[in-house]
């Protein structure tokens, strides 16, 4: 039981990392008058970076992050999993 919870808890923190990335990538783009839904939505379905704007950081931010673990943790916040 004890191996399960540490599972858990080491994708609950990367979870937490990837949404503070994907909240700081999301205000940068507000902040520069972008729709960032749609910006993070190209950028996902793309992995064109040019989605991203370079303000505060941001594209670098966003390109830390695996594409496949970003899309895992929206998937497990969305199905609250």
């Amino acid at each position: 039981m004890g191996d399960a919870t540490a599972i858990f808890s080491i994708h609950d923190q990367k979870d937490i990392e990837i949404h503070e990335v994907v909240q700081q990538v999301y205000d940068a783009l507000k902040e520069k008058g972008y729709n960032p839904v749609n910006q993070l939505v190209g950028y996902i379905l793309s992995e064109d970076p040019t989605y991203i704007t370079t303000y505060k950081g941001a594209r670098s931010l966003i390109r830390k992050v695996d594409r496949d673990d970003l899309l895992q943790a929206m998937l497990r916040s969305y199905l609250n999993v």
